[in-house]
């Protein structure tokens, strides 16, 4: 993937972090697929901007799976890596996501305890007995937000008698517990409620594949240095589907207070 770090949307900077978003698709840190990702493209950034001489110092304290697109926050010193990862194992590091999934859960509201496995040769995630030797417990908080259905695909037939595909989707918001590679795809799969194009733990496959639905909207920590609370929150491109399937701006406005 060909992409640059003067395309990146970066919200918020100072002497001690680095706040941006990561689009779909880029890797949160180098990978062997050798495409371009966020923390290389951001140490070319912050050379190029303050003209430093020699390797740029950026830490990665969290990530996002490469299919994720969100807010993301590095750090410009050591200290504020040390301070953030701090706050993470210390649970005041607050991530909030939004999913839109096939189907709609049967408790509207609930909490996920699982164990979860990571198979490294397929990079498959699966959720196994508590007792399986390497499984690591996984917990997140899921609200459904919306549920309707809606039409998808390319249009069958002609005329009148032309037909299009539907289903019910619901719009979830999730905030995690514990940070496992795949783990909102995983454990939202398991109740049978797949997040909409996952082609990897979905059940909707297409040619016209839809990126997988899945964005970081929110972050929630102390500044590592003044302590002052800091809240940033993007939303996903809400003209393209299936975002564009629900008020995602009016919904968040009435629903999420805190």
């Amino acid at each position: 993937m060909n992409y640059s770090y003067d395309k990146l949307n970066i919200v918020y900077e100072d002497n001690h972090l680095l706040v941006v978003v990561k689009p779909q698709g880029v890797p949160s840190q180098e990978d062997k697929s050798g495409d371009a990702d966020m923390l290389t493209l951001l140490k070319q950034y912050l050379k190029e901007k303050y003209n430093k001489p020699g390797n740029v110092y950026l830490g990665l304290v969290h990530r996002l799976d490469r299919p994720t697109g969100g807010v993301m926050v590095f750090a410009k010193t050591d200290k504020a890596a040390s301070r953030l990862s701090d706050s993470i194992k210390g649970d005041e590091f607050e991530k909030k996501y939004l999913t839109v999934v096939v189907g709609e859960p049967k408790e509207k509201n609930g909490r996920l305890e699982d164990y979860l496995y990571k198979y490294e040769n397929l990079n498959i995630v699966k959720v196994v007995p508590a007792a399986t030797q390497g499984a690591k417990r996984s917990v997140l908080a899921y609200n459904t937000l919306a549920t309707k259905t809606v039409s998808y695909g390319p249009t069958e037939g002609e005329g009148e008698s032309a037909t299009q595909k539907s289903a019910k989707f619901s719009l979830l918001k999730v905030q995690l517990e514990t940070g496992r590679s795949h783990q909102i795809r995983v454990q939202l799969a398991n109740i049978g409620t797949p997040l909409v194009g996952d082609a990897k733990y979905g059940v909707m496959k297409s040619k016209n594949a839809t990126p997988l639905a899945l964005w970081a909207y929110e972050l929630k920590f102390p500044h590592p240095v003044t302590k002052d609370l800091m809240m940033f929150r993007v939303y996903p491109d809400v003209t393209t589907p299936p975002w564009s399937w629900f008020d995602v701006d009016g919904i968040l406005k009435v629903t999420i207070r805190d």
